[in-house]
């Protein structure tokens, strides 16, 4: 039931999402950031798998740089963007498969078949249960090599109980928000698809006892989450701007930062010797 409401709602969003990480000085933050983590401990080369990877915004750029991209996603429209943006960035030599799938059901690929797996923008937090949370966590794992790290992003539950406070306020007194606050889960009944939000602590355990060690943890929006305006007003002073990046990437991976920001990230190495529990 989630999946088809998320899968209708991507379908409907296809070119707003392809848009979505670079709209805004406040909205590439979230692209720069997740780009900074992925320099940093990718390999100089290699195959990744994009898993959930929406219209291919990351798929791009990795092929750009020269790696082999596989993308995987849910939405059929998802995927037809992504073949057009593929073209037209002329990497299609560099992109290998484009599937349609989803992160819970990785069975089309062996293990160990990628040298980086990437699951980046919430695809994990669109998975209300937590059993199949786990399977996807496992899944995400099993497909990537040995030593090879593992990158997932999710969506956080106290930034969005700040977005009901300043922009939704009426929200406050309905069932629904009391069940956000309380288990993470959203239905998807207003304004947005269903959702799991996050508690950094609840993202950390998802990982653990899973084969991988925890290499970092970071606010994707850090310190400037939900200050749309101000980090908009910055872009136009250099400087100033420079010494705000430096702060946000000096910041972002501090415990208090990362559970308030929109998007966290979790950045782990998969085991030399498997270790992957069978439970959780």
């Amino acid at each position: 039931m989630y999946a088809e409401r998320v899968k209708n709602y991507y379908t409907g969003t296809v070119r707003k999402e392809w848009n979505r990480l670079i709209r805004s000085p406040y909205f590439k933050l979230e692209f720069d950031t997740t780009m900074h983590f992925l320099e940093k401990y990718l390999p100089k080369k290699g195959r990744i798998l994009d898993a959930g990877g929406g219209p291919g915004r990351y798929t791009v750029e990795l092929a750009k740089r020269g790696y082999r991209m596989t993308l995987l996603d849910l939405t059929p429209a998802n995927l037809e963007f992504a073949r057009r943006q593929i073209r037209l960035s002329g990497v299609q030599n560099r992109v290998e498969e484009i599937v349609e799938g989803s992160i819970t059901d990785l069975s089309r690929f062996e293990d160990e078949t990628f040298d980086a797996v990437i699951c980046t923008g919430g695809p994990l937090s669109h998975i209300l249960e937590s059993r199949k949370r786990n399977r996807a966590v496992r899944e995400l794992i099993r497909v990537a090599k040995r030593r090879a790290p593992v990158f997932v992003s999710v969506m956080s539950r106290l930034s969005v109980q700040i977005v009901e406070l300043t922009l939704f306020p009426f929200e406050i007194e309905l069932p629904f928000f009391k069940t956000a606050r309380d288990t993470g889960d959203y239905p998807g009944t207003y304004g947005f698809t269903a959702c799991h939000f996050f508690l950094p602590e609840e993202f950390q355990r998802v990982f653990q006892n899973k084969g991988v060690k925890i290499l970092e943890m970071a606010g994707l929006e850090g310190l400037s989450s939900r200050q749309t305006k101000a980090v908009n007003a910055l872009a136009r002073h250099k400087k100033r701007r420079r010494v705000w990046m430096e702060t946000h990437l000096l910041t972002c991976t501090h415990p208090a930062v990362v559970g308030m920001s929109e998007h966290m990230l979790i950045v782990c190495r998969k085991l030399s010797a498997p270790r992957i529990s069978l439970s959780g």
